[in-house]
């Protein structure tokens, strides 16, 4: 026979102690709700840049400039002070048969009763296993958030030489933890024929280090029985291998969502991304259940992320004060070269979404992108862009060009023309 079970009884429940979890949970409390709980599965909570030691964190959602940690602790201090739960060491592993989060913790298995949940589990990159590298299995392989959290939490040093796998803005972000750490940047590798970040930051970066990109990369092999010796590197146009020696190889970018949880409870998911599907509100496909952050689009800025949260907030203080949508939804449909859309509904008579911006990932260099929306093989609106489509960049399209789709007239199609 099972043992009773606690019940912690709640009006909003946070899964995720991020930036977009825990903003969420200080919008809510601002707002009036009276009782928010965040589930956190670290002992601390605020997210990636708790071990992100570098400055660049906070411009747009709290108008400064930070340091990773310290972007992480004012998130903290302020869920703290507008009376927020933290409940930290606090895992989700399931749900119950009525949908509650089932929570483990130190002090034992929980059942979370809430009125509203919102998911704010974030993104992680692909380990190496995920990415299928061959070669030997030595140490001295990490992804960039386990390099951060050896460096920054732990204080643990890696090695002396690297080959940084990527050429993202986290990619440099490893970098400038491998410096801290003692350990010199060899050499960048991405199979991308441009560097992946904006190109003042790149030639920013190659000036400050001094190491050489290679681009149209891929890694093919890792050498080494008890310790990294080298990696091979092939040349994607030409086939040309290259042996490289190095004792560490960090593996950055190609972000998934972390959507466990998103599937054991049977939300539906949007295309391409693997999150939960929201509309601009970020409700979920469950009712009453919301979602925010890296979820939703892996994997863009800390601060965008929080932006999420507060805008998922108002939606949760809506649910909470018994309105229920029955409007019927459009479904957004990214086309090649656009990966996924992130939100993926459009209910029209619903806000536009955080910051009016849509999300969407590409997977080619567009210089001047000209965007076309259809629905129902109509065209609804039709714009050059101003900023470039670049892979391992997040898209942003004004919400202004899905705007005028209408209920009932099928689904919208955004395409490069």
């Amino acid at each position: 026979m099972a043992e009773p079970m606690d019940v912690v009884t709640c009006d909003v429940a946070v899964i995720g102690g991020g930036p977009a979890g825990l903003t969420a949970a200080t919008e809510l409390r601002r707002a009036g709700v009276p009782n928010v709980v965040v589930l956190e599965r670290e002992e601390q909570a605020g997210g990636i840049p708790r071990h992100s030691d570098h400055t660049g964190y906070g411009l747009r959602d709290r108008r400064a400039v930070l340091t990773g940690p310290a972007y992480a602790r004012a998130l903290v201090a302020d869920a703290h002070e507008s009376g927020v739960d933290v409940r930290t060491g606090s895992m989700v592993t399931g749900w119950a048969e009525d949908g509650s989060p089932l929570v483990t913790s130190p002090v034992g298995r929980a059942r979370v009763a809430a009125g509203a949940i919102v998911l704010a589990t974030g993104a992680r990159e692909r380990p190496r296993a995920a990415r299928m590298i061959p070669g030997d299995r030595p140490a001295g392989v990490y992804t960039t958030g386990q390099l951060q959290g050896l460096v920054h939490l732990r204080h643990r040093s890696v090695g002396s030489r690297a080959v940084v796998v990527g050429s993202e803005l986290v990619s440099w972000s490893a970098v400038l933890t491998l410096r801290e750490a003692g350990c010199s940047t060899d050499l960048m590798a991405t199979q991308a024929s441009r560097v992946e970040t904006p190109a003042g930051l790149a030639l920013a970066g190659r000036t400050v280090f001094g190491f050489p990109i290679a681009r149209r990369t891929r890694l093919a092999r890792i050498i080494g029985r008890d310790r990294v010796e080298g990696v091979e590197l092939e040349h994607l146009d030409t086939g040309a291998r290259t042996r490289v020696p190095c004792d560490t190889v960090i593996l950055t970018g190609d972000w998934v969502p972390d959507n466990e949880l998103t599937r054991l409870r049977g939300l539906e998911l949007g295309d391409g991304h693997r999150g939960p599907l929201v509309d601009m509100a970020l409700r979920t496909s469950a009712p009453g259940v919301f979602a925010a952050g890296n979820l939703l689009h892996p994997v863009d800025t800390a601060d965008v992320a929080a932006l999420d949260g507060r805008h998922v907030a108002d939606a949760v203080h809506a649910w909470l004060s018994g309105e229920r949508v029955q409007r019927p939804a459009v479904r957004l449909i990214a086309e090649e070269p656009f990966a996924w859309v992130a939100p993926g509904l459009l209910r029209p008579g619903d806000p536009p979404p955080s910051r009016g911006r849509l999300l969407l990932w590409g997977t080619e260099h567009r210089a001047l992108p000209r965007v076309v929306v259809e629905q129902g093989g109509t065209v609804i609106s039709r714009r050059r862009i101003p900023w470039p489509l670049a892979p391992g960049r997040m898209f942003r399209l004004p919400y202004g060009m899905v705007a005028a789709a209408r209920a009932g007239a099928g689904d919208v199609t955004i395409r490069l023309g």
